[in-house]
């Protein structure tokens, strides 16, 4: 009972620690990246599904993500969604492939997107510190049952307590390399 509640733990803290990764994935620096819309949805042929499986993605210059629709009746939709999104990038087509220029960030830009970068941070901290929180009180409930000595339960809530700071000081390092990257001009 002991090891699965640290496995769950650890377990939560991974998925909070991966769908930070992912986020920050979205946050636009001043270099293309296709995973900006990679995970934007297109409805076509009345079914939602990503950019990724509608597209061929690629990055052929530092300021440029090409997008090659596998079917050609997929480009004005994608081409609306790119336009609605919050991207604030404006796509042009030739009518077999869509180009997004990326514009270079401009330095207020860069302070905003870097408040958005904390705020996801932030998210990510809280996640972490509730998925220990639910350990937590797994443990009162089994030390509360007679399932654990209180010499147990003590030790598992200091794994479940390094566990949180080691992800906590993980989201924080990814943070900082992503601040840095918005902050390079």
């Amino acid at each position: 009972m002991d090891r699965e509640i640290v496995l769950d733990m650890q377990e939560r803290s991974n998925k909070a620690y991966e769908s930070y990764e992912n986020s920050l994935n979205s946050i636009r620096t001043g270099r293309a990246n296709s995973s900006l819309v990679e995970k934007l949805s297109i409805e076509h042929y009345g079914q939602k599904m990503p950019l990724n499986q509608l597209a061929t993605l690629g990055t052929p210059e530092a300021q440029l993500i090409t997008i090659q629709p596998w079917d050609k009746a997929a480009i004005e939709p994608i081409m609306k969604a790119l336009q609605t999104s919050e991207l604030g990038i404006t796509p042009q087509s030739d009518g077999s492939m869509i180009r997004l220029p990326i514009p270079p960030l401009t330095e207020e830009r860069r302070l905003e997107m870097v408040k958005q970068l904390h705020k996801k941070t932030e998210d990510a901290r809280v996640s972490v510190r509730n998925s220990r929180r639910t350990c937590l009180d797994t443990i009162k409930q089994s030390l509360k049952n007679g399932n654990f000595s209180e010499d147990e339960a003590h030790q598992i809530e200091n794994e479940i307590e390094k566990i949180t700071q080691d992800q906590i000081e993980k989201l924080e390092q990814l943070g900082k390399q992503k601040e840095q990257e918005l902050l390079v001009v």
